[in-house]
């Protein structure tokens, strides 16, 4: 009887510990979905900050599942809360690509997720059995460490960082200092050290936490609301979106419609009864037809300008006929003027890694090669514009989402150019979180940027990262807005990433060095 016994409280033991664990699993998974919540277009930060505080919570729990898969799962959530667009590509021509939908956003979360997962491991291997405050600091470290990895490592994608929660409010203006990662670490910090003294009872350091917050949150309203310079006599840019439906753009029943939809907003007169504008932008691939035998489309984009230089987006052959992503300069004569080719493609969108080897599988299984889409141009270039527009720094879609292609330009420019196409995005939240981005660049940078997109939604952002006007998303129109002035070069323009990537290596090995050197105290918690 009393083998029996003790065999069936073993039974029930082990199920009551597999129940728990399941509920720590969906926990995990719930807390990382309502993390997202600070992205655009919700845009609550505050729900991130206690999503990352009850995932901390959990980590320093020490129960099972281990750090790794608590961690993975915590991305899991976050990332398919935040990423959910991605399937909207494959939804364009559903009846060819929409099977591969689920299977782009499984891949997608559960990869970017790993980051997360590793993230926690090192948080509990770097904080060991010793003070929770320590912990704190290993977890925000450990988090905006792979986040800032995650902007780098395989080209980069640092869509959704924890930072990126806080556009549109005041700690934004902090990125000007600390960039995004930046952001990110502070969050982490603030969020896990809440949860810490909020578990422990330790009001004190609750009441420092939340002074730190005020004054952050100060400092950033400090800075939006000091003065910019005046933009009166500004050169005007007029935006073009002609909300051309992706699934319709390339059609050749509709393609031309487009194009004469951006002609007549082209010519029409000023805003309100104003002058004409100084400078016309049209969106990425705005011109359907290859740039090297363009020349009528040319020809009508200058009539319509009547002198006005032109900012389009098309696709052009380089003199080994191989394609380019390009953004075109036509002056006012309807010369063009300068040509950029984006250099940093979207992986598996406009080029294939490995392009030989899947070329290679694609013949063997298909008859046929892969194909190996577009190929990058040379780098960052400054372009000068004519008349009293001066030095734009031309992006092309994904390349704006990287802060590291603004800072690789050879000279500071006035303004940066944006142009893209969001309806590969949707209308949910890809488009919003794109331009989101935009604005922490150009505040980041202290540069205005003229955003136009093809569906929308296009922007005029002043250096303060503030938007001036805009077409909203999935309407056809154009706008004709005042050029903001650019600031002074911010710290962040200056250093980059550096700083903050050495404080975060430096945080990580203390932390690491003193609990290699301090001994372990087996009553405290795990984290």
């Amino acid at each position: 009887m009393q083998i029996r016994g003790g065999s069936s409280g073993s039974r029930f033991g082990c199920l009551r510990l597999v129940a728990e664990t399941g509920r720590r699993r969906l926990l995990a998974l719930g807390l990382g979905c309502l993390a997202a919540a600070g992205q655009a277009p919700l845009s609550l930060p505050f729900l991130t900050m206690i999503a990352l505080g009850g995932g901390f919570w959990l980590l320093q729990q020490g129960a099972a599942p281990r750090p790794f898969w608590l961690g993975w799962l915590f991305g899991v959530g976050y990332f398919a809360a935040s990423l959910f667009w991605i399937v909207e590509p494959f939804l364009v021509e559903p009846e060819r690509h929409g099977w591969m939908a689920p299977f782009a956003l499984v891949l997608i979360a559960g990869g970017f997720a790993v980051f997360w997962a590793l993230a926690f491991s090192l948080a509990a291997r770097v904080a060991g059995r010793m003070c929770a405050w320590r912990g704190v600091l290993a977890f925000a470290s450990a988090m905006a460490a792979v986040e800032l990895l995650r902007t780098y490592l395989l080209t980069g994608f640092p869509w959704a960082l924890v930072g990126h929660v806080w556009v549109g409010w005041a700690p934004m203006h902090l990125a000007a200092w600390i960039g995004p990662v930046g952001l990110s670490f502070v969050t982490l910090l603030l969020s896990a050290g809440a949860a810490h003294a909020l578990v422990q009872r330790a009001w004190p350091n609750l009441g420092a936490l939340a002074v730190l917050g005020i004054a952050l949150f100060a400092t950033g309203a400090w800075q939006a609301s000091r003065p910019t310079p005046d933009a009166a006599g500004a050169p005007v840019v007029r935006l073009v979106q002609p909300n051309a439906e992706q699934h319709l753009k390339w059609d050749p029943d509709h393609a031309l419609s487009f194009f004469e939809r951006m002609l007549a907003f082209s010519a029409a007169p000023g805003e309100g009864g104003g002058p004409r504008p100084d400078l016309i932008v049209w969106p990425e691939n705005a011109v359907v037809q290859v740039l090297n035998r363009a020349e009528t489309w040319l020809d009508h984009i200058a009539a319509a300008a009547s002198g006005v230089p032109v900012i389009f987006g098309i696709q052009r052959l380089d003199d080994a006929d191989r394609a380019r992503n390009a953004l075109v300069v036509m002056g006012p004569g309807g010369t063009v003027d300068a040509t950029y080719d984006k250099h940093h493609l979207v992986p598996f969108g406009e080029y294939l890694p490995l392009a030989a080897y899947f070329d290679l599988v694609g013949q063997k299984l298909l008859g046929q090669g892969m194909g190996l889409g577009y190929v990058p141009g040379p780098g960052a270039q400054v372009l000068e514009l004519p008349g009293r527009l001066g030095r734009a720094l031309p992006l092309i879609c994904y390349e704006g989402i990287f802060p590291h292609n603004i800072a690789a330009a050879p000279a500071r420019p006035d303004f940066m150019v944006l142009i893209t196409n969001d309806a590969w995005f949707g209308e949910l939240a890809g488009p919003y979180q794109h331009l989101a981005q935009a604005r922490l660049r150009a505040v980041e940078f202290g540069l205005p940027m003229v955003r136009v997109a093809n569906t929308g939604v296009s922007a005029v952002i002043d250096a303060r990262g503030r938007v001036m006007a805009e077409i909203p998303l999935g309407q056809a129109g154009w706008r004709d807005v005042p050029l903001p002035r650019p600031l002074s070069a911010t710290f962040y323009s200056r250093t980059g990433d550096w700083p903050m990537g050495f404080l975060l290596a430096a945080l990580l090995a203390g932390l690491g060095l003193i609990g290699r050197r301090r001994p372990i105290d087996a009553s405290a918690p795990s984290l």
